[in-house]
């Protein structure tokens, strides 16, 4: 585990800089953190949705649409408010604000639904393929693996760099559907009457549900407190207003622009098939064959493009809001790239299983229970954003107004009770096709349910109960020390690893600065033979000759300008056996030469340094 900063993605923490700029420059300075969460708003499993309902219902579902936007739009701006005023993202706040038996499972909550998002995107990005260019559904969920690579390199490259990537994600897929609304040429004024809000019979209710948990995701809140602290900012009242008021510009371009292209994939699916009389057509394939049938070659192919840049966007900002939530809740980071890797295999292997024991057919059901599982999660985000953008105390002038806490908790009460009511119908169909495995219902998923809603309930009532008097720490370190002496720390027996390079005299030259005449220095070199891996100190070979021979050099010219040293020969896998040598001589400082590579070069040669760092219990002095 490595130590934590206090910042939330800490990486790019305050790395766009927005002081220094005026005018049209200031506004494009804060551009880019909503269209990182607008992409969660066009994922697959939000066509899924929406191409159910325009098949079925036609046009009549738009407004659903329109009210579950501005409901996203009112919680993003919480979102960002609670990151521009506090300095904190969600997931940060929440450990400050509930004990730790409660943010274990909320953490667990919040990582099971970007599991369940990455299952969208790998579904969506699979079929894309499949769609595009023939590759079987099973090698496509494959292939996302290795999109591990491309957020790699995103990061590398700094913030703007990743958000230039997603905005040309969003717009290819913008331009796609612009062009394929030429195509199908909808009655426009049909469109319009959908935005009139209709009596919803049950089946049209339970797409309507559908829709609204596939469109306020619980990852978003937590990702867009995050980004919004990339940007830095005069900690002024004035720079904070400045902050709001330009971030909720962005928000609102970036969500409107999510509600057009949603809007238009519920459009193309109620011109293409609604009014040709297909109104069953809930599998994304079942949209692309029918698609070709009725338009030919262009409109389809648009429609694949513009999945695979939906899931690839919105599967790297879903790495992002795993690494928040799990710095968040558990004050543990790790490698990005091993965070994504994770996370798109505990995704994937669900996928794998459904293809391999139900076939390719099934992945459209799997879609709409990954929305079902992030609709369950949704309250446990919702709830503890509007506490925190209420609380006066903590968020002093910036506190939300009376009008706007309203509108909040009325949004939240809507979502919550529309999510619990589908959670609701999903076990109630479980339990009546489940056939002899009905009592894994009882026994598992119901009391699961019953968990989640209990913590639910405590989520909502612990902020009105009694404060303690004590703030809990909302930093993960300790508070600085007061140093009462300036003692000077002698070493006494100085390890010194060499690799025969030119880079050893440098490393030597400090090692002797550090202990002068009065240290002993031992001299620490590992052969890293095939030999040396099976046989040990047992081995005799050419290489483990010179090597000795050399060490006894530099042990010999040591002795000759007065210093004691003498030499120690490890053998095999070298972060394990200088780690052995360092104990086993009590050697209290360890001078090293750092490799001088990076990046892939660390994977494929490997990062001693950072292993014999953390298997050691003594001071190590790194020398470029």
């Amino acid at each position: 585990m490595k130590g934590i900063s206090p910042q939330s993605l800490s990486e790019v923490f305050a790395s766009v800089e927005t002081n220094k700029k005026k005018g049209w420059k200031k506004i494009f300075a804060f551009i880019g953190p909503a269209y990182l969460v607008s992409v969660g708003y066009m994922d697959p499993g939000n066509w899924a949705t929406d191409i159910a309902g325009g098949s079925q219902f036609g046009y009549q579902l738009i407004w659903v649409l329109l009210m579950s936007n501005l409901i996203a739009l009112l919680l993003q701006s919480l979102s960002a408010r609670l990151g521009i005023v506090r300095g904190l993202d969600l997931a940060q706040a929440s450990k400050t604000e509930y004990p730790n038996w409660a943010n274990i499972p909320l953490y667990v909550l919040a990582q099971i639904a970007i599991i369940a998002c990455d299952l969208a995107e790998i579904i969506g990005m699979a079929i894309g393929l499949n769609l595009l260019f023939g590759l079987p559904l099973i090698w496509g969920i494959v292939i996302t693996v290795f999109d591990t690579l491309l957020l790699l390199f995103l990061l590398k490259r700094g913030m703007r760099t990743m958000e230039r990537f997603i905005v040309s994600m969003v717009f290819i897929i913008g331009i796609a559907f612009l062009v394929e609304m030429f195509i199908v040429s909808p009655v426009y004024t049909d469109v319009l009457k959908g935005f009139l809000p209709t009596a919803l019979n049950n089946q049209a209710l339970y797409i309507a549900i559908g829709i609204i948990g596939a469109t306020v995701m619980p990852h978003n809140l937590y990702l867009h407190s995050s980004l919004v602290q990339t940007r830095k900012i005069e900690r002024t009242p004035k720079g904070i207003k400045e902050a709001l008021k330009f971030n909720f510009i962005d928000t609102t371009i970036a969500l409107n622009l999510a509600f057009l292209v949603n809007s238009a994939i519920l459009i193309l699916a109620a011109a293409a098939f609604y009014v040709n009389g297909h109104y069953q057509v809930a599998e994304i394939q079942d949209a692309y064959r029918l698609l070709e049938k009725i338009f030919g070659k262009a409109a389809p192919t648009l429609f694949a493009i513009a999945l695979i840049a939906s899931g690839q966007s919105s599967t790297i900002t879903g790495t992002l809001a795993g690494q928040i939530v799990m710095e968040g809740h558990l004050n543990l980071r790790i490698e990005p790239w091993l965070r994504r890797l994770i996370t798109r295999l505990l995704a994937i292997i669900p996928a794998f299983c459904t293809i391999l024991f139900f076939g390719d057919s099934a992945l459209g059901s799997l879609l709409i229970l990954s929305q079902v599982v992030l609709s369950l999660q949704l309250g446990f985000a919702i709830i503890p954003l509007i506490h925190f953008n209420s609380d006066k105390k903590l968020m002093d002038e910036f506190a939300i107004k009376l009008w706007v806490k309203i509108l909040a908790w009325l949004s939240a009460l809507i979502i919550i009770g529309l999510n619990i009511k589908l959670v609701f119908s999903q076990i109630t169909i479980w339990i009546t096709t489940a056939g002899s495995y009905t009592f894994l219902i009882y026994l598992v998923v119901i009391p699961i349910a019953v968990a989640c809603f209990a913590l639910l309930i405590y989520v909502f009532i612990k902020p009105f109960l009694k404060q303690n008097t004590t703030l809990k720490k909302q930093l993960p370190h300790g508070e600085a020390l007061y140093i009462h002496t300036e003692r000077k720390i002698e070493y006494k027996n100085i390890g010194i690893t060499i690799d025969f390079s030119g880079n050893d005299e440098k490393v030597i030259n400090n090692a002797l600065n550090q202990g002068g005449k009065i240290a002993l220095y031992t001299f620490i070199h590992i052969v890293e033979t095939a030999g040396a891996t099976y046989h040990g100190n047992k081995v005799m070979d050419r290489e483990t000759q010179l090597d000795e021979t050399n060490i006894k050099k530099y042990t010999t010219n040591l002795t000759n300008m007065g210093y004691l040293s003498h030499y120690k020969i490890g053998y095999g896998s070298t972060a394990s056996a200088i780690a052995k040598i360092v104990e086993i001589n009590k050697i209290d400082l360890l001078v090293m030469g750092a490799h001088g590579h990076k990046g892939f070069k660390d994977i494929i040669f490997g990062q001693t340094v950072d292993a014999v760092r953390h298997k050691i219990k003594v001071p190590v002095l790194i020398v470029n």
